[in-house]
């Protein structure tokens, strides 16, 4: 009996180190490691700026590949005198093109951030496992950051979901003051049209300042 016993509780224990930790209601990995995110996609964010208040709605097509991401201001209200732009960073070229939707003037100008995709570096700190939504309507996600024990802060925060690894929400701190914070939604997987990475013919002439949001 006595054996019999200690078997059982020797695989539960193999059970529990091997695959999972068990909380009330919720399952969460032992030892998780960050998820593969995908490498083309696009969707809809927002993008909150917080030393101005200001929220930013744009259309997102992401291309890891080839190093480059377009951004489409959406109007989603009345906006008098507000200008809106559409954006195509392409990092392996290291230029940025601004292009003005109602004229179609451009701007070319330089791109000198290096390339940072969408993605849960390897080095990234586990902080937390959960449940977005309520009964019924939930989906799993993870959240990750640049954490380190020799800093006070981190200066990136990333939630991805459990199952596809699609970015849910970021945050970036620069110099401990939170800069940007984005919500990702309605993403879909691939790029319906890889031309829009393809700059119009205006740019040909493109303007070498950034171009005002203001009229």
């Amino acid at each position: 009996m006595a054996s019999s016993v200690f078997s059982k509780v020797i695989l539960l224990c193999s059970f529990a180190v091997g695959f999972q930790l068990v909380r009330p209601g919720n399952i969460f990995p032992l030892n998780p490691t960050p998820c593969l995110a995908p490498t083309e996609w696009e969707g809809r964010a927002v993008e909150y700026d917080h030393s101005t208040g200001r929220n930013k709605r744009v259309l997102i097509t992401y291309d890891s590949p080839n190093q480059r991401i377009r951004v489409f201001e959406e109007r989603k209200g009345h906006f008098p005198c507000k200008k809106f732009y559409e954006y195509i960073y392409l990092y392996q070229d290291a230029v940025l093109f601004q292009i003005e939707q109602k004229t179609n003037i451009c701007a070319k100008l330089p791109l000198t951030d290096a390339w940072d995709p969408y993605d849960i570096p390897a080095n990234s700190t586990y902080e937390d496992q959960y449940y977005i939504g309520g009964p019924g309507d939930q989906i799993q996600v993870q959240e990750w950051s640049d954490r380190k024990p020799s800093r006070a802060h981190e200066n990136w925060v990333g939630v991805y979901t459990l199952k596809d690894c699609y970015p849910v929400y970021e945050t970036y701190t620069k110099n401990y003051s939170v800069t940007t914070s984005t919500r990702f939604f309605d993403l879909q997987p691939g790029i319906s049209d890889p031309s829009v990475f393809t700059p119009p013919s205006s740019c040909q002439t493109a303007n070498p300042r950034k171009m005002s949001d203001a009229c």
